[in-house]
């Protein structure tokens, strides 16, 4: 691989500079046909500014470098005509596949935003982003002393125990490697996996494992033996490039390994060690005192092992790396391995490190990118101001062991059968999908950090009563305050696709009590506590269990309305009340609630019920009587206006004190109205004074309950006479 002029190229504009995050994880979304593309003479400045960023000193390190990483993974994807793609590279065809390698679910995990992996992903931290949805995953698994357990998910895993048993345990034969490997057991690993090998030649993750062992052993020629049988097979799966790119920087060729890694990222932009390992060659590259000894010292390109071979960043074969291109059947003929490779990028010492390389060349048909020009000293800068670019044609490791080369832009045919495509009829039970909490198929079904799955609904209701799992008892405190409750999609999607009948029964029910919920007449939902009037704010603490639940399903009905009345020795509640319309809620991260309510219609009780522990009642609402008679009109415009000034009167002589507490607790006293029959509920000025009158419930209530404006003034006027004696006292 070498740089060329990029003038006519075409790149992203980065978002975010340089260091915007320090994790390895960039914000450089992917590129659509069309959009988001602008010249490759950008790539230039990145390069510049990345170089500006590194001379800062030690605190500008490998991650400064992200926007860089992702301009040559663009441009690499573009000279190859790739396409951006959310599968999985290893594209396996099943009902269970992991979102991130696309291969066999084997021990599912779900994660916070509801998509499944396979245990293997997460425990590696092979992204740090869903593939999906983006959404952050939190550190699972590896050395991380904060990371969170991986609990599988129990309905998926029985579902890929029933189903596909054989995989389950080839899934498990590999986390008995991953454990072996983990610990530097690198002789039993390699004599396990073979042994596996020979049962099954057909399970590739084996190879996988078998050339991590022949790494942990410092036998690379043979892992890259299995690494290019993996790759023959499966050519978009990312994770294989890397671990070859692994394995070439472990033997010291650095150039090669990089362009590995920008292989691997070209495929999945996500794939996270791909682009830790990226930035950290780039950072050592691009460091002033690397780029002091790579262009400044002359005698660095005379050594006699360096002068047909440039100072170029991932050159694609060197004669030192074709040794280690083999295909899967050739014999290595010894045990000897490349010494490592000092110095910014990959310097061959000779052409026989390794093997003859030139006799496997002939032997095998590799093709070799022919070298560039010495630099001069006027092109000791035009390195900097060059994109990657890669020959037209890569090399293919045919089944039988022979090398053929591929154009650009062909496909490669994948013959592998996949054994879990179909579910045989009868291992599809309905009593699989039901919830352990109503007994019923799962509906909008949510996965708990505990690996337990629920209707959301349920789960809900039960965590109204305890922050814990309905089954295993582990506490949800973190789970229940995020409140982020995503739908498990695989295992949506799976009712879906084999119990549509059962889903349209159970949406259909759904839809019914949902319809009842909505009902602003017939069983309205009743918060017993205190009074409440028309176009008064009534803020509520929401924190027992079944106001709780009220409120959440007048919020997820959409009528964010319920009845407020006060509380009654005898009928439980009062006979008349006010609707309250929902304006906001703040969840409190124990699950109580701060609701803002303010006050509607007024209402008469029916008939009273019951409803999941809250009061119901069938109501009907209240208006004021228009007065039509022009005379009996005049008479009630003065008894308004006369009863306002009185209100303003004692409200002004209150003392600052109480004043203050009123004005911060129900705002400002309303205007007077012009025409005072224009609302249902009457002035609303009115309902603000009798809210703030320190007076009894009950006798708030009689007033709540009159249908005349002239009666409720009369009154509201009594009582203002009433405090007026007492403030002139």
């Amino acid at each position: 691989m070498a740089f060329s002029p990029v003038g006519s190229e075409v790149s992203p504009e980065p978002s975010g500079s340089p260091g915007e995050e320090a994790d390895g994880e960039r914000e450089l979304p992917p590129p659509r046909p069309g959009e988001g593309l602008v010249p490759g003479s950008r790539l230039k400045e990145v390069v510049g500014a990345s170089l500006a960023s590194l001379c800062l000193g030690p605190l500008a390190g490998p991650q400064r470098l992200g926007t860089l990483v992702d301009c040559l993974v663009l441009n690499y994807r573009l000279r190859q005509g790739l396409g951006w793609s959310r599968d999985g590279g290893a594209e396996t065809q099943g009902p269970l596949r992991c979102c991130g390698c696309g291969r066999f679910l084997g021990e599912p995990v779900t994660v916070p935003c509801g998509h499944t992996y396979c245990r293997r992903c997460l425990r590696r931290e092979l992204r740090a982003r869903c593939r999906r949805c983006r959404d952050r995953l939190l550190p699972a698994g590896g050395t991380n002393p904060a990371a969170a357990p991986l609990r599988t998910s129990v309905v998926l895993n029985q579902l890929a125990e029933k189903w596909f048993p054989g995989e389950c345990e080839r899934a498990r034969t590999g986390s008995r490697l991953e454990e072996l490997l983990a610990q530097g057991r690198f002789r039993e690993a390699l004599a396990a996996a073979s042994q596996a090998l020979r049962a099954d030649s057909s399970d590739l993750m084996l190879r996988i494992y078998r050339a991590e062992s022949y790494v942990g052993l410092q036998e690379y020629k043979t892992a890259i033996e299995d690494l290019n049988f993996v790759i023959s097979k499966m050519p978009n799966w990312p994770e294989v490039y890397f671990q070859k790119g692994r394995v070439l920087q472990d033997s010291g060729f650095v150039g090669d390994a990089l362009q590995l890694f920008l292989q691997c990222l070209a495929l999945d932009e996500d794939f996270l060690p791909a682009k830790l390992e990226v930035e950290r060659t780039l950072c050592d590259v691009l460091s002033p005192e690397k780029l002091g000894e790579s262009l400044l010292k002359e005698s660095a390109w005379n050594s006699p092992h360096t002068r047909n071979k440039p100072f170029i960043l991932g050159s694609e074969v060197t004669e030192s790396y074709c040794d280690l291109q083999l295909c899967p059947e050739q014999s290595l003929g010894g045990s000897e391995v490349p010494e490592p490779v000092s110095g910014s990028l990959n310097r061959a010492r000779s052409a026989h490190a390794l093997n003859s390389t030139k006799d496997l060349a002939k032997e095998d048909g590799l093709k070799r990118v022919s070298s560039e020009p010495l630099l001069s000293g006027q092109e000791k800068g035009a390195l900097l101001k060059r994109k990657l670019s890669f020959s037209e044609q890569d090399t293919v490791v045919c089944e039988d062991g022979r090398n053929k080369h591929k154009k650009q832009g062909e496909s490669t045919k994948r013959d592998m059968t996949l054994p879990f495509g179909t579910i045989p009829g009868d291992l599809i039970d309905v009593s699989d999908f039901e919830c352990s909490l109503c007994m019923r198929l799962f509906f909008e079904p949510v996965t708990t950090p505990c690996g337990h799955t629920f209707c959301k609904g349920c789960l809900e209701r039960c965590l109204d009563h305890a922050p814990q799992c309905p089954l295993c008892k582990e506490s949800l405190k973190e789970y229940l305050a995020s409140r982020k409750y995503s739908i498990t999609e695989l295992l949506e999607e799976l009712i879906m696709k084999y119990l549509s009948d059962e889903l349209y029964e159970r949406k259909r029910i759904h839809a019914e009590e949902t319809a009842e919920h909505s009902n602003l007449t017939k069983n309205v939902p009743m918060f017993v506590c205190t009074m409440a009037y028309p176009t008064v704010p009534c803020p509520l603490h929401v924190f027992e269990p079944r106001y709780r639940l009220m409120i959440r399903r007048s919020m997820e009905t959409g009528t964010k309305q319920f009845g407020m009345c006060i509380s009654d020795s005898q009928n439980g509640f009062a006979d008349y009340g006010c609707m309250l319309e929902i304006r906001n809620v703040h969840f409190l991260p124990d699950g109580r609630s701060v609701v803002d309510t303010v006050g509607g219609k007024r209402f008469r009780v029916l008939r009273r019920g019951m409803k999941d522990g809250y009061c119901t009642a069938d109501i009907e609402y209240l208006e004021d009587v228009k007065v039509a008679d022009e005379e009996e009109l005049k008479k009630l415009r003065e008894l308004h206006n006369f009863v306002y000034g009185q209100a303003c009167s004692w409200f002004q002589n209150l003392r600052n004190k109480f004043r203050t507490q009123i004005l911060q607790h129900f705002g400002p006293m309303p205007d007077r109205e012009e025409n005072i029959q224009a609302m249902p509920n009457g002035p609303a000025w009115c309902w603000w004074l009798l809210a703030v009158l320190p007076v009894d419930p009950r006798y708030q209530l009689s007033v709540l309950s009159m249908m005349s404006l002239k009666d409720r003034l009369i009154k509201i006027q009594h009582i203002l006479t009433y405090f007026s004696r007492d403030q002139s006292k």
